[in-house]
């Protein structure tokens, strides 16, 4: 059975690279974490490591179990903030990822209603992509993530709650543009992850976008646009939060993002993530 306490230092070692900031942050003399490395790769029967230089380089089976090393503690952290709370020693804790739009929006007033409500629950919100934000939510490094998707695949392992369709708006300088009307016109656009969705949306209009200008900021889409520089589409959480002035957005008939609210496997959760998750529809009830 593995050992806890090595798999700890182990994960330090990993996230370091080196077996002297890991001593540092664990509060350990040098010589024991080197001990526990040794009797880990006893313990599995494989080299984790190897040195590099002044440095070590973890081996592909390292690398594997280095993964599941931070997913298996912070399951145990989890589940011992879940016990405390339920036992009354604390109020525990709820960490959030989402996507910049949803944070200033939705995210900010669930938190705000469930501070208000219960305010020894210690939340943290990270910015992060849905992409990964979903490889977090694996890691047990976060326990909700508020992401957005074109699709309804749900990956294996996550349990998806669909809160609403955010619409997508054609910003322009003209009033009542369609997609079409821009076949000619130059394009912004988000990185090339980001813009799938949205050359798409062109090609089923019956053109393929010029991406003249990349951006994966909204304010500075619309700012290029406001610019007279081209178009580009924004989705309505962003509008929400920030519109340019004299920009005219018109809305896509045929182009929406889901957000959906993802927690990793299925209820029971600990109480902090269910009073966040209650909060969050409650605010999702008012978009």
């Amino acid at each position: 059975m593995l050992n806890l306490t090595r798999l700890r230092v182990f994960a330090s070692v990993a996230r370091h690279g080196s077996v002297t900031r890991a001593a540092h942050e664990l509060h350990y003399a040098q010589p024991s974490v080197s001990h526990h490395l040794a009797r880990l790769e006893e313990e599995v029967g494989l080299a984790l490591v190897e040195r590099v230089g002044r440095g070590i380089r973890l081996t592909p089976d390292g690398e594997l179990l280095a993964r599941r090393a931070t997913e298996i503690l912070a399951r145990i952290e989890s589940t011992e903030d879940e016990l405390a709370s339920r036992a009354g020693l604390r109020t525990g804790r709820v960490r959030v990822a989402g996507f910049q739009s949803v944070l200033c929006t939705l995210v900010a007033r669930a938190a705000a209603r469930l501070h208000a409500s219960s305010p020894g629950i210690e939340i943290t919100l990270t910015d992060l992509h849905p992409d990964l934000a979903l490889e977090r939510l694996r890691e047990g490094t976060i326990d909700v993530a508020v992401v957005f998707r074109y699709d309804d695949v749900v990956p294996d392992g996550l349990t998806f709650q669909h809160v609403f369709d955010d619409p997508m708006y054609l910003i322009s300088l003209e009033r009542r543009q369609t997609l079409a009307d821009h076949r000619d016109s130059p394009w912004i656009a988000g990185c090339e992850r980001c813009r799938t969705e949205m050359v798409e949306a062109c090609q089923g209009a019956g053109f393929t976008p010029r991406i003249a200008y990349t951006s994966d900021d909204h304010m500075v889409e619309q700012s290029l646009v406001a610019a007279g520089l081209g178009v580009t589409t924004v989705p309505g959480l962003a509008l929400a939060t920030y519109r340019a002035p004299g920009i005219h957005a018109s809305e896509v008939p045929t182009f929406r993002r889901r957000v959906s609210i993802a927690t990793f496997g299925a209820p029971p959760r600990a109480p902090a993530t269910e009073a966040f998750l209650h909060a969050l529809s409650l605010s999702a009830a008012q978009v």
